[in-house]
């Protein structure tokens, strides 16, 4: 039987759905709503290197400041995508994103099926949002860096994601 993941909150264990996910793994696939509902999925975020943020709610301060941080890092890694994924209704990420300014980071929602957040492990059971992950994926679809954020209230290495999105 397989080990129980967990990330906490606030020191609080909570389960996780899904496998851990290593670098060398293939980018799982999913279906989420872009803003105008249309559907996103790992094929139609295009090729070459993207950048995946699991974050729990926008309207949180560490998501928002780890969004507007990818947002302000963006042009300085040249033509890499950067997607946040969360279980905000696509309605409220796209408000958000007008009044933070964030142009350079595509939010999308999986707020009908949690298709991500189960494929890439960062759904936590109880609450059905999203802990806190970054994901760089390549052009072949492969994962190149993973970021489990422990503690949900915690930041990601940003340092780290950035060095590995440039790499990639």
């Amino acid at each position: 039987m397989a080990e129980e993941r967990t990330t906490t909150l606030k020191g609080s264990p909570l389960a996780l759905i899904g496998p851990e996910l290593t670098v060398g793994d293939a980018a799982p696939e999913f279906t989420v709503a872009a803003n105008d509902l249309s559907e996103v999925t790992l094929a139609s975020t295009g090729g070459g290197t993207r950048v995946f943020l699991a974050v729990p709610s926008l309207d949180t301060p560490v998501c928002d400041a780890e969004v507007r941080k990818f947002n302000e890092e963006a042009t300085s890694l040249g033509g890499v995508k950067i997607f946040t994924v969360s279980c905000d209704l696509p309605f409220a990420q796209s408000r958000w994103c007008g009044a933070a300014g964030v142009e350079d980071v595509t939010t999308v929602s999986d707020y009908k099926s949690g298709s991500f957040g189960e494929a890439w492990g960062v759904m936590i059971e109880p609450l059905r949002i999203h802990s806190r992950a970054v994901f760089v994926v390549n052009g072949d679809n492969e994962i190149t860096y993973v970021e489990y954020v422990p503690e949900v209230a915690e930041a990601p290495d940003y340092e780290a994601a950035i060095a590995a999105a440039k790499a990639a």
